[in-house]
């Protein structure tokens, strides 16, 4: 295959242009450098006014009483440990744990987050301290539908007894992550904001990249491969057990909490009894909780393997981290989430260059929001964008080469209020003769789609396609027509494109 540039998501913008990594947009229009300097000449701390340290930040807690909220007293780190430390030795997952607020989806992901040592570093700035230049003041970085914002916190910490209410730090001196949960909480409107959500929300805003989804019944043959292929190329991945009696079966029976999410750690081949053996790492936000089947940290099985294998993998104590055999993890966990800056890890081929373009569009009610193809009348008055495939060497029929993203944008303050359309993609091949700019309604309605995706009601939409070299016309829809909603449509493939 023709190599050609790669052009991730993140780097769509101009260096140094707004909303690029270097030059991210001020969220709030707070501007922690000038805030900083400010505080540091008048020797005071940080008290943020537009996310401020009351029950209104902390949001709609259902599992706290009217008492308990009464209880909850905004601390900064140092009067919760007087050796306060920003990060201790690195971030790692096993920094942490979960506490009260039901966000094991975000939490998760963090965890993720901290086995990608250079994304870590964009998300979490590391030149932080408690004790250098200390205002009481932290910012940290996000990707926003299309841009990354830069998030600025003060670090008064909700606490009962003086506990966290939420996330807290296994060694009671450690505040990276109470921090980077608090900025995040701004960003959704409050903690009670961040009850609830899926891995893959979490992943795209701590990259902007790829996200797939594996249905781990259904999962293809070669998932292991992807797996590998995924760790190989610095992926994020997450997990979640099943919910209802199934959920509370597989509890019952091995310790998995149910329709709870967890994040994929690492793989490992070992050689057990004359057979190779494929195992998965997974580690559960709540710092405990631990598989307790085949290949757990007690498991007889260890005594199997190799002296040096075992060193490498286990370690016997309640984290959170356990080890698994890959046939139980396909079928003890409904789902798998893998995020990248690229597609690489969903074939395997490692050395593919991709190519990526981005462009935000609108539905509007009555102008651009036409609903789905069945809408014979006003379906072409939904957004359309001309793409065109180019033939590359080596390019083979059948093989899947584009793939598309579109992500719902969202202007709601508060996070539990967003309500996500149902959307969709068409692509239609566009013939030599077909007129340059928009299609009119009259070209739709004798034309076959090359293909229809099912509706989907999630914040974002990815399909992995082969197209064959020529010109086509996606059109983004949603179900209903006249919804008005923003979006981010996105490709990425393997030939080169322009889509305009």
């Amino acid at each position: 295959m023709t190599s050609t540039s790669v052009k991730m998501i993140h780097s769509l913008y101009e260096d140094g242009g707004e909303g690029s990594p270097s030059n991210p947009v001020k969220f709030k229009a707070q501007d922690y450098k000038q805030l900083k300097e400010t505080l540091l000449k008048q020797g005071k701390k940080f008290e943020d006014e537009t996310f401020p340290a009351n029950l209104s930040s902390l949001g709609k807690l259902e599992d706290f009483t009217s008492e308990q909220l009464s209880e909850v007293e905004w601390l900064r780190p140092q009067d919760l440990n007087p050796d306060a430390s920003f990060v201790v030795d690195g971030a790692l997952s096993l920094d942490f744990k979960q506490g009260d607020v039901g966000n094991c989806w975000f939490l998760s992901s963090i965890g993720a987050l901290t086995l990608r040592k250079s994304l870590m570093a964009r998300v979490v700035p590391p030149d932080q301290s408690f004790k250098d230049n200390y205002a009481g003041i932290f910012h940290f970085k996000f990707w926003r539908f299309g841009k990354w914002v830069d998030v600025v916190i003060d670090d008064f910490l909700p606490t009962r007894n003086k506990v966290p209410v939420s996330v807290s730090s296994r060694s009671e001196k450690e505040f990276w992550a109470p921090l980077l949960e608090k900025a995040y909480a701004k960003v959704c409107g409050s903690y009670g904001d961040m009850i609830a959500g899926n891995p893959p929300e979490a992943f795209k805003d701590f990259s902007g990249g790829v996200h797939m989804n594996y249905k781990l019944s259904k999962s293809p043959s070669n998932l292991w491969d992807v797996m590998d292929t995924a760790v190989e190329s610095k992926t994020m991945m997450g997990c979640g057990t099943f919910t209802g009696e199934k959920g509370k079966e597989i509890f019952n029976k091995f310790g998995l909490v149910e329709g709870h999410a967890f994040a994929v750690t690492g793989i490992m081949q070992v050689a057990s009894k004359g057979n190779t053996v494929n195992l998965v790492r997974i580690w559960n936000p709540w710092g405990e909780k631990e598989w307790t089947g085949d290949w757990s940290d007690k498991s007889e099985l260890w005594n199997s393997v190799s002296s040096e294998d075992r060193d490498q993998c286990l370690k016997v104590q309640n984290d959170g981290e356990f080890w698994m055999k890959m046939e139980d993890f396909c079928v003890y966990y409904e789902e798998m989430d893998i995020c990248c800056d690229s597609p690489n890890f969903v074939d395997g081929d490692t050395t593919c260059q991709w190519n990526c373009s981005l462009k935000e569009g609108r539905w509007e009610a009555g102008k651009s929001a036409g609903g789905p193809p069945s809408e014979t009348e006003n379906f072409w008055t939904n957004p359309q964008y001309r793409l065109t495939v180019k033939a590359v060497e080596e390019d083979v029929k059948g093989v899947k080469n584009v793939l598309l993203s579109l992500l719902q944008k969202s202007d709601e303050e508060y996070r539990s209020k967003v309500k996500y359309h149902a959307i969709a993609f068409t692509i239609y091949k566009v013939l030599s003769e077909a007129p340059k700019g928009r299609f009119p309604s009259s070209l739709f309605w004798d034309k076959e789609p090359v293909k229809v995706s099912e509706f989907s009601e999630s914040r974002e939409l990815i399909e992995f396609h082969s197209l064959e070299p020529g010109e086509y016309v996606i059109v983004p829809c949603t179900y209903e027509p006249n919804k008005t909603a923003s979006f981010i449509i996105t490709v990425y493939s393997k030939a080169e494109t322009e889509m305009e």
